[in-house]
């Protein structure tokens, strides 16, 4: 499922956006895919994360995920997590740690608090080396452009 995420990571690097891919599978059926649009879709709320939950949202013909599990490339900031504990979403999967806005263990997290209503199984560094990579090239390319 992570080599899903990062081909959606692909896709948002190669569209000029912040390359972060997400997934969100039942079972091992994908339910929603998303990468990063803030740029395209002038709307700071979406993150890869937030788009593959509303999608499998919608294929679910539901609002709570708790069979579901998402993979993303990076360690999802507040707001994602937020998210993920609304939709009850069972587990979480990610590739490189965020340590700047991180919130499912670097910096904060939010999703194993025990004062939440939901608390969220994470399951860090998932094919971390190529997902890190993908976001190094990605800066290291604007850098350069700057």
């Amino acid at each position: 499922m992570m080599t899903h995420a990062l081909a959606e990571a692909e896709r948002a690097m190669d569209a000029g956006e912040v390359p972060v891919g997400a997934i969100v599978a039942v079972e091992g059926r994908i339910v929603g895919r998303g990468r990063n649009r803030v740029i395209e879709l002038c709307d700071p709320t979406a993150h890869a994360e937030i788009l593959a939950i509303r999608e499998a949202a919608r294929v679910w013909n539901g609002y709570r995920l708790d069979q579901a599990t998402l993979y993303v490339t990076l360690e999802p900031c507040v707001m994602c997590v937020g998210a993920i504990v609304h939709a009850r979403l069972a587990s979480l999967k990610f590739g490189a740690w965020d340590e700047k806005a991180g919130a499912a263990g670097s910096v904060y997290d939010v999703g194993r608090d025990g004062r939440l209503n939901h608390r969220i199984e994470v399951y860090p560094q998932i094919m971390a080396d190529r997902c890190t990579n993908l976001l190094r090239e990605f800066f290291r390319a604007r850098r350069g452009a700057a």
